[in-house]
């Protein structure tokens, strides 16, 4: 990858010196560079030429010197080095450089083999410097994707070896539906409904993480998310409520309809599961979750459910009847139960 530098002194030699002794690397498109007669030129330069990569700077030019250049470019950028070249080589001097954001400091007369080093160096640091910032970057954007275990899981170091691997666990699903919003997605502008579902997703997320659940995955206009640990059911029917009465207190002002009053389907239900990774490790496509006939449960009280219920089935309903207030509904049938299922409301 080409490496631009600029080069600020205000001696006029020095730009032919640089482009004599580096012409190896300018003709096979290492190193780029661009040059200034002094500070302020160098900050127009920059301006110009924000891909820069590193500076190599004197320090006694007119307009503006290159310690003050080294405060200004501490300003522009974390991430842009600098090498201070000149003949006040005095150990002043190269403290008040050093202390300034100097990366480093060649005296002149310019050994340019010395100099060769220096930018090498000064390069492999910036361009280091670059990658972590990137791999930042990658990992909040990929944090927005992928649930907080994942990540973890991710980092251990059997995790290759392990991708395949499931585990049996006692936990809680819960499936929540924004009622009717099938039909606003026909009829409103696409940027539109993004943005409120974006925000209906907010209050879900927010709710399900204060709760110590985790996110399974959004599918549609719907949001699946695992609760496990002590209290788990308790934990995800507090979460439950607390979305239903939120999203109650919203209102949207349609184009086509006086208004829409968005309401939640929510199903819950406990049980054994399977949770690790579902799909294909050779294809590279492999999403992490619960599957088991408690999650088919989950999902079929969601679809049964009125708009503005929170469902459970009575196995459910036994754990919790004291802590909160709930209504019997009735039995009912969910698809592929050979038998009814009696359900109750949980009201508050």
């Amino acid at each position: 990858m080409k490496a631009k530098i600029l080069v600020v002194d205000d001696e006029t030699d020095l730009q032919l010196l640089i482009k004599q002794k580096f012409r190896r690397q300018i003709r096979e498109q290492e190193y780029e560079f661009v040059f200034a007669e002094n500070g302020l030129k160098a900050l127009q330069a920059l301006n110009e030429n924000p891909d820069v990569d590193m500076v190599l700077s004197d320090i006694n030019m007119p307009e503006m010197d290159g310690l003050t250049l080294l405060v200004r470019l501490g300003e522009i950028s974390p991430i842009l080095k600098s090498v201070i070249v000149s003949a006040y080589g005095d150990m002043d001097n190269i403290r008040t450089a050093m202390n300034r954001g100097a990366f480093d400091f060649v005296t002149k007369p310019i050994d340019f083999k010395d100099l060769g080093v220096t930018m090498e160096k000064t390069l492999k640091y910036v361009a280091q410097l670059k990658e972590t910032i990137k791999a930042v970057r990658e990992n909040d954007i990929l944090r927005m994707y992928v649930d907080a275990s994942v990540l973890q899981f991710m980092t251990q170091d059997a995790f290759e070896q392990s991708l395949m691997t499931s585990e049996n666990i006692e936990a809680t699903v819960v499936f929540m539906d924004l009622c009717g919003f099938t039909s606003i997605s026909e009829n409103e502008p696409a940027d539109r409904v993004v943005k409120m579902i974006n925000k209906y997703f907010d209050v879900m997320v927010k709710e399900i993480i204060a709760q110590g659940g985790l996110v399974d995955k959004f599918m549609g206009d719907a949001v699946m998310a695992v609760f496990r640990g002590d209290y788990h059911l308790d934990r995800a029917v507090e979460s439950s409520l607390a979305v239903r009465n939120h999203i109650n207190g919203f209102r949207e002002e349609l184009s086509n309809q006086s208004g829409y009053y968005p309401k939640v389907s929510i199903g819950i239900n406990s049980g054994e599961m399977v949770s690790g990774n579902i799909g294909s490790a050779a294809l590279k496509r492999l999403d992490y979750t619960v599957i088991g006939d408690a999650v088919n449960v989950a999902q079929r009280l969601q679809s049964i459910a009125s708009p503005g219920q929170v469902v459970v089935p009575e196995s459910a309903y036994l754990l919790i009847k004291e802590a909160f207030n709930c209504n019997l509904v009735g039995e009912v049938n969910l698809k592929n139960k050979a038998n009814p299922v009696k359900i109750y409301e949980v009201l508050e």
